[in-house]
């Protein structure tokens, strides 16, 4: 049965566990270890293939070092009883095995990188287990009389080889934030391999160079650990390193360390200091680890100020651009607030720009060029104007200037913003390429009031100062964008009276206070009603009469024009129904209602609208839905799709107040068009200007071509419906037929131009 990749180590395990316990049993103990040797030797060979892990050259190492240790093993288990130095030929084959082994854990540190803090770490530990493996395992050893130079090296090399594995393991240790399980299983090799030169450095001390069978248990255990980190799937994580954002001295690092550091003392009072060496070796060693010590403190106190610094600085910076970000601008705002200034015509000013085109360079030419973009502006900014003036980012495409100065200044200021804003820009697009873009800025600009500027609450002025530039900046851009304004208190108490409308409208939208009054559409000739427009009408309990040119607006703005769009199309299609049940409109009578570019970017609506008309009972074809010529001129695909389905459903969809915008041919042709609506302002003309003249019988003639219905608006006298009669124009609706009035009084009125025409109602 194969097994599965990510599951090897876990049989690698289970054979060492088999091996090692015929080991400890003396069952095949040399067979059992040479298995384990030799698996693990595989492992290291061909693991990292396996996971494709890369790069593959620290692996290599690890596989030569497990074959040195190896064969050290076996030749130091058949040579055990020759003399010296053949004794020892295994050791050469184990000395090599450690050369290889550090240069991979090398290999590894430098792949990770080399931190200060965890080399200075791992340098105490190094030195703490230096000076206890030299006084307690080496200088014994080398005084024992009587035995080989090869014998006497060896034993000093090994606890030498032993320390900088120590320093190399600590390193690795200390440098990352997240341990893998290859890590785990690494490290628990490493610190069993520690552990059986320690027991070989133990009996040493006596001159034996030979022990216990089982002495060589902590070897295989990490053969067989080494080998399952080479098979495990993390084994990759190994070539790379989750550093720590800052070095803390935690629990596992003081119990590393605080041995080391203790070692010096612990070691004077244990062995005593009888001999020169021994006393220069605990003082230099000491001596060293407290030079660390100070070192490594120093260093952390400089590292946490430097990341405190680094924070407060992203904190109050924009990332992107490096100007001050919305939080800093406030802050500069009240020290120039609070600041003295030379001369009674010195003020603060700001300006608040926003970038006009930056949503279209961001989806025509990818983030990365808006970003680009951006930080090109900022840059601009910060080269052209004084040295005195803070320039902040406070929004995605949003720039604040703020600067103390007269009045000429700030004008020569708002020049200088615009040029350098409208210069064009070279872009690199997302495909790699470049593109040359040209934006533009909406800016409002307003100047700190005088004699409140020194007192008071001078935060809350910072932003009263900020939310007068933005209301001025939004003034700039619907008065055509790409342009400037002074702030004045007039546009303040503007914001706030559409604060309090908006709020009242969502309330009376929820407690349904709006109501609908309904125009009459007339036919020209006979003067009788063919349809009618419903018009949303709001009368305030307190405030009064509202006009629907300012709260429509404020519901477009608010998003509530959907609700309030449902809700009048639910109240007129059942109203049309209800007049036509009580035969007060005959079956060709139609309503005429508007709808928001919002309501047309819902892909439910038409399937919504349907169901409507289907539960009032009212042909589709007996609702025309009014729209502007922005939705076709602006609209997305969506919108497309949703006009066309309403097209498919029945629905007649007439263009409001044609001739204002963007009345091309193209766009009637391509969108599901039936009929036009002309503007009441090339109607009131009529009849006194030979312009509006030739403009409706231009229209007339259009439409005539596109099969489309035409309806002028705004007829108020005789005149000018005369004239309307004679350019041909089939219907109309103004004041001339009647006001919009309720539903009772319009079907009133109905009856009473039945009567006098001489007409009865349709059955």
């Amino acid at each position: 049965m194969t097994l599965r990749r990510d599951r090897l180590w876990m049989a690698l395990l289970a054979i060492g566990a088999a091996c090692t316990a015929l080991f400890v049993l003396d069952v095949a103990a040399g067979p059992a270890s040479a298995v384990i040797g030799g698996v693990c030797v595989l492992a290291w060979a061909f693991g990292p293939r396996l996971h494709n892990v890369r790069p593959r050259r620290p692996w290599r190492l690890m596989t030569g070092a497990s074959s040195f240790f190896l064969v050290g093993i076996i030749l130091r288990a058949l040579l055990v009883d020759q003399p010296a130095p053949v004794a020892q030929l295994g050791d050469a084959f184990t000395v090599c095995g450690f050369g290889c082994f550090i240069a991979s854990l090398v290999t590894f540190q430098s792949r990770w990188g080399i931190d200060r803090h965890a080399l200075l770490d791992g340098l105490i530990v190094c030195i703490g287990a230096m000076l206890a493996s030299t006084l307690l395992f080496v200088l014994p050893a080398a005084s024992i009389p009587g035995r080989p130079l090869v014998v006497t090296l060896l034993a000093g090399l090994y606890p030498l080889l032993d320390t900088i594995t120590v320093l190399l393991v600590a390193n690795l240790a200390f440098t990352t934030a997240v341990r893998q399980p290859a890590f785990v299983l690494m490290g628990a090799m490493m610190v069993l391999v520690f552990a059986g030169d320690l027991g070989y450095a133990i009996i040493g001390r006596n001159g034996d160079v030979t022990g216990p069978r089982l002495m060589d248990l902590p070897f295989l255990l990490a053969f067989t650990l080494g080998g399952a980190a080479a098979l495990h799937p993390t084994a990759g994580a190994l070539s790379r390193a989750t550093p720590l954002p800052i070095q803390a001295w935690s629990l596992p690092r003081m119990l590393l360390i605080g041995p080391a550091v203790a070692g010096p003392f612990v070691l004077t009072v244990a062995l005593g200091a009888d001999t020169p060496f021994k006393r220069w070796a605990l003082g230099v060693g000491g001596a060293a680890i407290v030079a660390l010590l100070l070192v490594r403190a120093s260093d952390a106190v400089h590292s946490h100020a430097a990341a405190q610094r680094r924070f407060e600085h992203q904190a109050t910076h924009d990332p992107l651009t490096g100007l001050p970000n919305r939080r800093m601008l406030g802050i500069m705002v009240e020290r120039l607030l609070a600041g003295d200034r030379t001369g009674p015509a010195v003020n603060v000013w700001m300006f608040y720009l926003d970038l006009d085109g930056f949503k279209l360079v961001n989806d025509s030419w990818g983030h990365t060029a808006g970003d680009q973009l951006i930080t090109d502006v900022g840059a601009r900014l910060r080269h052209a104007l004084p040295p005195a003036a803070t320039v902040a980012r406070v929004g995605g495409d949003e720039f604040v200037v703020v600067q103390c100065c007269t009045e000429p200044e700030a004008m020569a200021n708002a020049r200088r913003i615009m040029e350098c804003v409208e210069r064009p820009l070279t872009v690199v697009t997302a495909d790699g390429g470049t593109a040359e873009v040209v934006v533009g800025a909406s800016m409002g600009i307003v100047q700190a009031p005088k004699g409140t500027d020194r007192t008071g609450d001078r935060e809350g002025q910072a932003d009263a100062l900020m939310r007068d530039a933005d209301t001025a900046m939004y003034r700039a851009k619907a008065a055509g964008r790409n342009r400037w304004t002074v702030f004045d208190a007039s546009m303040r108490d503007a914001v706030r009276e559409r604060v309090e409308i908006e709020v009242a409208l969502r309330a009376a939208v929820a407690q349904e206070q709006l109501s609908i009054a309904y125009q009459p559409i007339v036919a020209m000739h006979s003067g009788r009603p063919a349809g009618a427009e419903a018009l949303c009408r709001w009368q305030h309990p307190v405030r009064g009469w509202i006009g629907p040119n300012m709260f429509i607006a404020v519901a477009e703005d608010s998003n509530l024009i959907s609700a309030l769009g449902a809700w009048v199309l639910r109240e007129s299609v059942q109203q049309l129904a209800r007049w036509r049940a009580d035969h007060v409109v005959d079956d060709d009578f139609w309503m005429s209602v508007n709808v928001s570019p919002r309501q047309l970017g819902d892909p439910a609506f038409a399937e919504r609208l349907g169901a409507t008309l289907r539960q009032a009972g009212v042909p589709a074809a007996n609702l025309v839905l009014e729209i502007t010529e922005s939705v076709m001129v602006e609209g997305s695909g969506l919108t497309e799709r949703v006009l066309m389905e309403l097209r498919a459903l029945g629905v007649r969809i007439s263009v409001d107040d044609f001739g204002t915008g963007f009345s091309a041919l193209g766009y009637l042709r391509r969108h599901p068009v039936t009929g036009v609506k002309i503007d009441r302002s090339f109607v009131n003309g009529l009849g006194t200007s030979a312009e509006d003249e030739e403009i409706v019988r231009a229209v007339v003639a259009m439409s005539s071509a596109l099969h489309l219905t035409v309806v002028a608006e705004g007829v108020e006298t005789p005149a000018q419906r005369d004239v309307l009669i004679a350019l041909g124009v089939p219907l109309a609706q103004g004041w001339l037929w009647g006001r919009a009035v309720d539903p009772a009084t319009f079907a009133a009125t109905w009856a009473d131009r039945v009567a006098l025409s001489g007409a009865a109602p349709a059955d």
